[in-house]
């Protein structure tokens, strides 16, 4: 008996295929924020920064919420105090983004720093295996990128944001464009 069920995999396919459009169009719309983005890197460092200060407020009524929700476990106090901490914070992100964007840009140096010397010692200990190459590649251009966000810190914080801003939509665009159009492709 020959079985006519279509398998899974190829539903999806066929289902991601029909709305390939989509992805090239979110692909496309993406690629402009990044590209517009890119061409005011200091507006956009601000658009950033207006962003964290909301969704710091957002994430703190949420843990107020959680925090009447479930009353019954005795740590409503603790959710709210650091629901309170959040939305001061994300208030005071919002009052003073200048000030909000050299933390952040401090803190983004710090980051790349700390994240790319851990994975070099990953590497390095992983060397043995196929691929650590990458790995320590990897982390040696999140070091190097720490150094230079820290180097040229406080000065580059009106900007710094922009470029991880601009950068990761364009990135994301880029993605989703190329995506979109492979589906094209029945092979």
């Amino acid at each position: 008996m020959v079985s006519t069920r279509i398998s899974p995999v190829r539903e999806v396919a066929g289902e991601l295929r029909a709305h390939r459009g989509w992805f090239i169009a979110l692909g496309i719309a993406l690629t402009i924020l990044g590209i517009i983005a890119f061409a005011n890197l200091f507006l956009a460092s601000v658009a950033s920064i207006y962003y964290i200060g909301l969704a710091m407020i957002v994430g703190a009524v949420a843990q107020v919420v959680l925090a009447f929700r479930v009353r019954g476990w005795g740590r409503t106090a603790l959710l709210v105090l650091g629901a309170a901490i959040y939305a001061v914070a994300g208030v005071f992100t919002l009052m003073n983004p200048l000030l909000a964007s050299t933390v952040l840009t401090l803190m983004l140096g710090i980051a790349l720093l700390v994240s790319g010397v851990l994975r070099v010692i990953v590497a390095l200990r992983e060397r043995h295996r196929k691929g650590w190459v990458w790995v320590i590649g990897t982390g040696i251009l999140s070091v190097v990128a720490g150094i230079v966000v820290i180097g040229q810190w406080p000065l580059n914080s009106l900007w710094m944001l922009g470029v991880v801003l601009a950068a990761d939509l364009l990135a994301q665009g880029l993605a989703w464009l190329f995506f979109g159009i492979g589906l094209g492709d029945h092979r």
